[in-house]
């Protein structure tokens, strides 16, 4: 790894690290913007060659954005790619399937998918910060299916069954 580049830690100071690989040089690695910051703020990184190197969401539109990174994730922990706060609040861009997920075997490019939910025409340029990448663990477990299941104190009451608020 060179000097610029940061290992992605794991809940609880947990020993395993999460690789990283750098698939386009002018691809910026995920970094956290604080010491205690949850997430790791995913880059925009259009393709080399002669096409753009932004997009132009409109409003309403949906395009899928590539960040030039892939990652290793432990079996075990999932990625879970979320909205960056300052880019929904200024100019609705988020998620349209926040959190994303990527599975411990998916070995890809990163790519999120961002939606414009704002009023105006938004530009993603080459390096712009997009998402944030949440590095968490999965409780794996076995399905199994019953004839009934086990009751609960709400029964089958749905959305809003536990009052207003």
């Amino acid at each position: 790894m060179g000097s610029d580049e940061q290992a992605l830690p794991v809940p609880n100071s947990s020993p395993r690290c999460v690789e990283v690989q750098r698939l386009r040089p002018e691809a910026e690695l995920p970094k956290r913007m604080s010491e205690l910051a949850a997430g790791y703020d995913l880059a925009a990184c259009f393709a080399e060659g002669p096409g753009p190197r932004h997009v132009i969401l409109e409003p309403g539109e949906i395009s899928l954005i590539p960040t030039g990174v892939a990652i290793a994730l432990p079996a075990g922990y999932e990625g879970q790619i979320r909205p960056r706060s300052g880019l929904a609040l200024r100019h609705g861009i988020s998620i349209p399937n926040a959190p994303g997920t990527i599975d411990a075997d998916y070995r890809g490019e990163l790519k999120v998918i961002l939606i414009n939910l704002g009023r105006e025409p938004f530009r993603v340029e080459q390096g712009d910060r997009i998402a944030q990448l949440v590095v968490a663990p999965v409780a794996m477990c076995s399905l199994r299916e019953v004839e009934a299941l086990t009751p609960g104190t709400r029964g089958d009451a749905g959305f809003g069954s536990t009052g207003r608020s």
